[in-house]
């Protein structure tokens, strides 16, 4: 049993972010044009952000390790994830860069757009994660693997292999920019993770394949122990290491708005393996998360806090029943 004065639910390591989140708007306007949005919202982003902010919702404690920029937007990030209860401590703050941040346009109808500013996450190595901090947690998240080329597959491969040495359970969330450079960095890593979850669109361009079938195989000949894909409104898929294949439909709801879905998804996984339920539930408890998170403007704004997201799973299996 690990201590309960330093004991932690999860540690999550990766990207910090803060968001400017435009509510849809009816189109892009023309150069030199405006257009006017009911809402512009400043608020957290980011991978590791995202998810700590609703693991901490579901009410597991969460140790995010991560860099801000000495900013005005550092301040802003490190309040709202503290208000959230997420714990800090490990956050480091720069003061040679800006913290990262992006641009979310929403238009109706359409998928969402980003521009963004790396800033600070650049310096993130995974190295940053000691021992004993590992040692204290039950979990290990790394969320925005594949953006930044310092967080390397050799360091989150040493880094994972120094968790299992703790019994820890891995988990491994990825964004693309650089396909080919993400793809070698992958192999490096998946041999020490327990859980990946890449979407279907980040699975068909690491594979080069748009069967799901195939894109789990080739996932799982890197080495990940499982491989969890999410779909949108298709559902969810796992595979891992023994063959087995295991598919849950997505739930029927109303996007507003994407950013964050597939953190909040990561959320409800890692909440539901921490209770040890069956890999079916726990994509469940991921799929009720994203949905809760995509029907609201923002990341990390209408996400199911523990109560919801039990009173969703039940509700859900009643209609079902019906």
């Amino acid at each position: 049993m690990k201590p309960s004065q330093l004991s932690c639910d999860v540690v999550c390591l990766g990207l910090i972010v803060a968001d400017h989140v435009c509510a849809p708007i009816r189109k892009i306007p023309a150069p030199g044009g405006l257009i006017t949005t009911p809402e512009l919202r400043l608020t957290i982003g980011g991978c590791a952000a995202n998810a700590s902010t609703d693991m901490a919702r579901l009410g597991l404690s969460v140790e995010l390790v991560g860099l801000v920029g000495d900013d005005p937007f550092g301040n802003v990030v490190i309040e709202e994830l503290r208000s959230n209860g997420v714990r800090c401590e490990h956050v480091k703050r720069l003061t040679d860069q800006a913290t990262a941040a992006t641009m979310v346009i929403n238009v109706h109808g359409e998928d969402r757009r980003f521009i963004h500013a790396v800033g600070a996450n650049t310096q993130l190595t995974g190295n940053e994660v000691s021992n004993e901090l590992l040692s204290s947690a039950k979990a290990l998240v790394v969320g925005g693997f594949g953006l930044n080329p310092s967080l390397s597959g050799e360091n989150v491969r040493d880094l994972f292999s120094r968790a299992r040495d703790s019994s820890v359970v891995t988990v491994l969330d990825v964004v693309l920019d650089d396909v080919d450079m993400c793809r070698t960095m992958l192999k490096d890593a998946l041999p020490e993770t327990d859980y990946f979850l890449p979407n279907s669109d980040e699975a068909r361009l690491l594979t080069g394949t748009s069967d799901i079938q195939q894109q789990a195989r080739i996932l799982l000949d890197w080495g990940a122990r499982a491989v969890v894909i999410t779909r949108g409104a298709s559902g969810v898929i796992l595979a891992d290491q023994t063959g087995a294949v295991k598919e849950v439909p997505a739930f029927s709801v109303t996007q507003v708005d994407g950013t964050g879905g597939g953190d909040a998804f990561v959320s409800g996984f890692v909440y539901a393996l921490l209770k040890e339920l069956p890999p079916q539930t726990c994509m469940r408890y991921g799929a009720a998360m994203g949905a809760s998170c995509v029907q609201h403007s923002g990341a990390t704004t209408g996400v199911f806090n523990s109560q919801e997201l039990e009173e969703f799973i039940r509700s859900q299996k009643c209609a079902e029943d019906e």
